[in-house]
């Protein structure tokens, strides 16, 4: 990827990519669809990963309960952006829990209705590798041969590569099983957006990067990067509680992601570089609240030190 099609940032961006495809931008609306997850229904667990809120990391998403349908949900959210004057289309974001974790009936209903609306440019749907079988990816290749003009991702919550951490969270599936899904999803043609925790207790940057890397080799198209946040509520907020869990400065995360950023092959697609926790739910770190002061300082550091996607690949 050319630099010179970054939009003047330092890394390859999500909207840099919508406006290079499709000639503008696109809007996000995450959406509740009501599933819910192995690692709560008693499959693997029942109180999920020890980061995870009660709301299933859905907490922007437009609310199942006001809006019963997709189709109401979706009509609420393009209400939400009704003032904007860039860009006129929308990606349905499928966030909330585990977004393949249905009936293949029950999903081509889901998607379908989402991919009918005109105004929709394509889908994001958040998952486990351990939720996406054959029978769905063959589902979602036949969902996407039915909106050829539209676009179906998929958006797998690793976290971490290793495995200490992941028995750590409680993330309830081996490294191998994200490998196979990922080969399987790349075999038919649907990009990936791999998920990362940066500031997870016990990783140092060494983890991170060895993380990056691992991401690079995949096949994985996209990336986001996410700051662990600490939510009241979750097995997270009662370690921080006694002391046992620190969250990173502002100062450690924004060194912490721009290595991240050096090191990451510069094709990848950059979705997210801090993340988005709700205020009535954070404890910390506070600081992260301020998302445009957080964004802002990652790219004044990252001029400052001449750095950008990929120098250290």
């Amino acid at each position: 990827m050319n630099p010179a099609h970054w939009h003047g940032k330092p890394y390859y961006s999500l909207d840099a990519y919508l406006k290079n495809t499709y000639g503008e931008k696109l809007y996000k609306i995450a959406v509740d669809a009501g599933f819910t997850c192995p690692n709560r229904d008693g499959t693997l667990g029942r109180n999920g990963c020890i980061f995870c809120s009660a709301g299933g990391s859905g907490e922007h998403a437009v609310r199942l309960l006001e809006h019963h349908t997709v189709k109401e949900q979706l009509n609420a959210g393009i209400a939400m952006f009704s003032h904007k004057r860039i860009g006129q289309r929308y990606i349905i974001y499928f966030q909330a829990y585990t977004n393949t974790y249905g009936s293949p009936e029950l999903l081509d209903t889901l998607y379908t209705q989402a991919l009918e609306n005109p105004d929709v440019a394509g889908i994001s749907i958040a998952t486990r590798p351990d939720c996406i079988t054959e029978d769905i990816v063959t589902l979602l290749v036949n969902i996407w041969a039915k909106f050829p003009d539209k676009f179906v991702w998929v958006e797998l919550g690793l976290q971490t590569i290793h495995q200490a951490t992941a028995e750590f969270i409680r993330r309830g599936y081996p490294l191998s099983t994200y490998d196979n899904c990922v080969r399987q999803l790349h075999q038919a043609h649907i990009p990936v957006i791999t998920h990362l925790i940066l500031g997870l207790p016990g990783e140092t940057e060494g983890h991170v990067l060895a993380a990056i890397d691992h991401v690079n080799q995949s096949g994985s198209w996209g990336v986001k990067l996410q700051l662990l946040h600490i939510l009241s509520g979750t097995d997270l907020a009662a370690l921080y509680e006694q002391g046992l869990c620190q969250p990173l400065s502002q100062e450690s995360y924004t060194d912490l992601v721009i290595s991240c950023l050096e090191h990451l092959d510069p094709n990848i697609v950059i979705h997210r570089l801090t993340g988005d926790g709700s205020r009535s739910l954070l404890l910390a770190p506070l600081w992260s609240l301020n998302k445009r002061n957080v964004l802002n300082t990652i790219h004044h550091t990252m001029k400052q030190r001449a750095a950008y996607q990929g120098r250290l690949l």
